[in-house]
């Protein structure tokens, strides 16, 4: 008889995609090591199922203005009376990530300010740089990103758009995801 796979439930809450699109990534690279997966968005089911025969539940959730999306905020109000926080992974999608140190929650101010202001202590926590994309943006969500890039220094030309998300660094997030998850021989 086959050992059972070890298993990630994934749920994320993307604004503009980005979320999603590494989400994806991390699923895949997660299978590459042997562990199965099961992706639920947030956006389009705001009160899912959660998985509690997961070895590891992960939430995903992108910031605007500062915060991370509501429908990830409920999510894990939810997720904390089903899954102690032992079995829970947090990853940040935000373009602070994009600089060098900010990739962690003592790093991260939104990642770092997520945690205690929910009071979680999760087995994982990481942050990881989304995606600039001013063209994409409606008027008021641009001028409200560039006036945040002007203060932590960042592009502010409209015509921008830059994926400062580094693949490499999710393939090793989920790498570290997988080596939670898996039995040791």
């Amino acid at each position: 008889m086959m050992p059972e796979r070890p298993r990630v439930a994934l749920y994320y809450a993307s604004h503009d995609g980005q979320t999603r699109k590494i989400v994806d990534r991390l699923a895949g690279h997660l299978a590459a090591h042997g562990v199965d997966t099961f992706i639920t968005d947030l956006s389009a089911n705001p009160a899912p199922a959660i998985d509690t025969e997961a070895d590891l539940v992960l939430l995903a959730a992108a910031i605007r203005y500062g915060f991370h999306l509501p429908a990830a905020r409920r999510f894990l109000s939810r997720l904390r009376v089903e899954i102690p926080d032992e079995r829970i992974a947090v990853v940040s999608v935000n373009l602070t990530a994009r600089k060098p140190g900010r990739q962690t929650a003592d790093g991260n101010v939104y990642l770092r300010n997520w945690l205690k202001r929910t009071d979680l202590r999760p087995l994982f926590a990481a942050a990881v740089a989304g995606k600039l994309d001013y063209p994409a943006y409606r008027w008021f969500d641009r001028m409200m990103i560039q006036a945040i890039m002007t203060i932590s220094g960042g592009p502010t030309d409209p015509s921008t758009v830059i994926e400062y998300t580094d693949w490499a660094a999710v393939e090793a997030l989920a790498e570290e995801l997988a080596m939670l998850v898996k039995p040791t021989p």
